[in-house]
């Protein structure tokens, strides 16, 4: 399509003996194909119309389903039938390096078809000549491995102010501001992270300097971000919001200095040399005014062919590296929202909106998981454009509790005989079975672990050892100043895991002088198989060392 500022559109005049030549019928076609992608261009942008999905078939291969699309310059694309490729034999795929990302697109094409011979070429030439008696609308899919510059697209730099942080071939940062602010307005800004699969984690720190912004948020000026470890993402948002302070007429400015700013992919800090600055006009008129006023103003020939060399991208495809050959682990389709939508359908949802949403706020809530004992976190920002609030909540993890635990003490009574003088349980026996006890945790398997307690006499002196518990051999401690005033008592225990319940078995191996025994019970029960357990470490010492000692006996 010729520059329509410098040839102005002209169709035939037909009258009878006119003789019409080549030039005349090629006139003719070209007339309605130029106006009409001119409309086209002009009318309904560039983009998607319907269809033409891309579908990963197998690790290899791709289809691009049935669909029709405006290029650039207006020029319908359209895919008349499912088409499948492997990726490898697609136009522009290099097989140099497999762990990234590359970018399908769709371009319009022209193809001669039907060779016929040239009778009036023959006659001038001397020769047979053929020529093509039709031109078929076709398409070309191909691939790019390097992704599109964020400013690259038409609406792009009428709405937004971009800017790059970092780039190479495998990870890009990129931030975006609104270009135009109304005074008071809270604007967020948009840090965008672009990374191949295989790249290792990425995290980002820095502190910005505002000049007509003042910051929101309990983090100030510094902002964070960190990639989920478990995720397996090609882009990440960001997101945070300043507010516009009332300098209608300036310029505001968000500056991000190197020295300010960290970037770490894996473990190595990739070092920053530039100083990233935004630029956002601050007016009065309302900004939705002032971009359709920059859209109307903007010359033909910007409109018409500004972006001619632009392509329409049909998927983001993500690939993984194995071994020496690679596989489709991801694809994303229009990844840079190149539709365009229908006129009649928008009007719908325009319509239905407004008589919904008049005088109405709309909240969206994000919770995220804050470290046990720490104080809940609640951080607000309103998005004026679309009357919505966005709320984050920290809410602290409740305190883990991986097993059960339950304690509990009888006093046994030890009966003097009259005969021996020696203390015995009841009946004179030396061996002693509790009735059952109920631990209270339930049914299910537990563990026991029982030990003696002695009370410190009442006449001991202020600061000696209060009340002690011994677990497993009490004569272990003998001749130590640790020694128990206690007998050697052997202990068993028999647990009913139907019941919830257990007995303590104890049997005397030596005289008593006290008139009772103290029995210390500990229960434990595991809540969740394949959890480390949170038996406190004294208890599980005296587990070990009561166990220990049962063999040893034995």
């Amino acid at each position: 399509m010729k520059k329509t500022r410098m040839f102005p559109f002209e169709r035939n005049r037909y009258f009878y003996g006119k003789l019409l030549t080549v030039r005349d019928f090629e006139s003719e076609q070209k007339y309605f194909n130029d106006k009409r992608r001119l409309l086209n261009r002009l009318l309904f942008g560039s983009g998607v119309v319907a269809g033409m999905q891309v579908v990963p078939v197998d690790d290899k291969t791709i289809t691009v389903e049935m669909g029709v699309a405006l290029d650039y310059l207006g020029r319908e694309i359209v895919i008349s039938s499912p088409v499948t490729l492997k990726l490898s034999m697609i136009e522009g795929f290099t097989n140099n390096e497999y762990k990234k990302n590359v970018y399908l697109y769709a371009a319009y094409d022209e193809k001669g078809r039907e060779p016929v011979h040239s009778v009036g070429n023959s006659s001038v030439r001397g020769e047979e000549v053929n020529e093509y008696n039709r031109y078929l609308e076709s398409y070309r899919l191909f691939v790019k491995e390097e992704p599109p510059a964020p400013a690259s697209f038409e609406h792009a730099g009428l709405l937004e102010d971009i800017v790059t942080l970092y780039q190479d071939s495998h990870v890009r940062v990129t931030q975006r501001m609104p270009k135009y602010a109304n005074p008071g307005d809270v604007v967020d800004v948009v840090l965008i992270v672009e990374k191949t699969l295989q790249t290792p984690r990425v995290s980002l720190a820095f502190d910005y300097s505002a000049e007509g912004f003042d910051p929101l948020g309990k983090d100030g000026s510094s902002v964070r971000f960190l990639e989920p470890g478990d995720s397996q993402e090609t882009e990440y948002r960001h997101s945070y919001s300043v507010k516009v302070q009332d300098k209608a007429g300036t310029v505001g400015k968000l500056t991000l200095r190197p020295e300010a700013l960290e970037l770490f992919i894996g473990d190595n800090r990739i070092p920053i040399d530039h100083t990233v600055t935004h630029g956002v006009d601050i007016i009065e008129q309302p900004v939705a005014e002032r971009v359709l006023k920059d859209w109307y103003e903007r010359p033909l020939d910007q409109a018409v062919e500004g972006y001619a060399d632009q392509h329409v991208c049909l998927a983001k495809i993500g690939l993984l590296q194995l071994g020496p050959t690679y596989m489709i682990e991801q694809v994303e389709r229009v990844p840079f929202g190149e539709y365009i939508p229908n006129a009649s359908l928008m009007q719908r949802i325009t319509l239905n909106g407004r008589s919904s949403s008049l005088n109405r706020f709309y909240a969206e809530a994000k919770a995220y998981d804050l470290s046990y004992g720490s104080t809940p976190e609640l951080d607000v920002v309103y998005h004026p454009e679309r009357n919505a609030f966005d709320f984050k909540l920290g809410i602290p993890k409740p305190q883990a509790i991986h097993d059960e635990i339950a304690t509990g003490m009888l006093e046994v009574p030890l009966e003097k005989n009259a005969k021996t003088g020696l203390r015995l349980f009841s009946r004179g026996q030396r061996n002693f079975v509790t009735e059952e006890i109920a631990h209270g945790l339930g049914t299910g398997h537990v563990t026991i672990v029982v030990g003696l307690e002695e009370t410190p006499k009442a006449d001991a002196a202020v600061g000696s050892d209060g009340e002690r518990v011994y677990y497993g051999a009490v004569d272990v401690f003998k001749d130590t100043e640790y020694e128990a005033e206690l007998p050697g008592v052997s202990f068993g225990t028999l647990v009913y895991p139907d019941k919830g319940t257990f007995r303590i078995g104890m049997k005397l191996k030596d005289t008593a002088e006290i008139s009772s025994l103290r029995v210390r019970w500990w229960a434990f029960k595991k809540l969740h198989d394949g959890v480390e357990s949170s038996i406190p470490a004294d208890i599980a010492e005296a587990i070990a060392f009561s166990q220990a000692a049962a063999s040893e006996e034995k």
